[in-house]
């Protein structure tokens, strides 16, 4: 079945750097969009950026310029590289698989995504 696991959440200073990464499996990860979620407590789930089976990227906004998505077909792995991380940028991140159409992706919104990883924290400190 489709499994996927996040990993590189940790607790840094405001202005720091963090890699996350999600490995993929079941599935054939290179065909489809994948996209960064994050969520606070009591707040809904928020998008950060996708990325196409091709390697174009879409971001929010609040992290433009800041952070950059990316993916390994080869190694069914995908990353989002932060940088300029900022308090408000705490929260728990999720990776996110849109299996519905090859190739292209939705908009950024969680309930494009159906396959979803268990999460890893982020704590940005100022």
């Amino acid at each position: 079945q489709v499994q996927l696991v996040e990993s590189g959440g940790a607790s840094v200073q405001a202005g720091g750097s963090l890699r996350l990464s999600c490995a993929a499996s079941g599935y054939t990860f290179s065909r489809f969009c994948m996209g960064w979620f994050r969520q606070t407590p009591g707040k809904e789930r928020e998008g950060v950026a996708l990325i196409t089976s091709a390697g174009n990227g879409g971001y929010a906004g609040s992290v433009k310029d800041r952070f950059t998505i990316s993916r390994d077909n080869d190694k069914n792995t995908l990353y989002l590289q932060m940088n300029s991380l900022k308090p408000e940028d705490t929260a728990m991140y999720y990776c996110a698989a849109h299996r519905h159409y090859e190739s292209l992706c939705p908009p950024l919104r969680a309930t494009h995504f159906g396959d979803w990883g268990q999460g890893t924290q982020v704590n940005v400190s100022s």
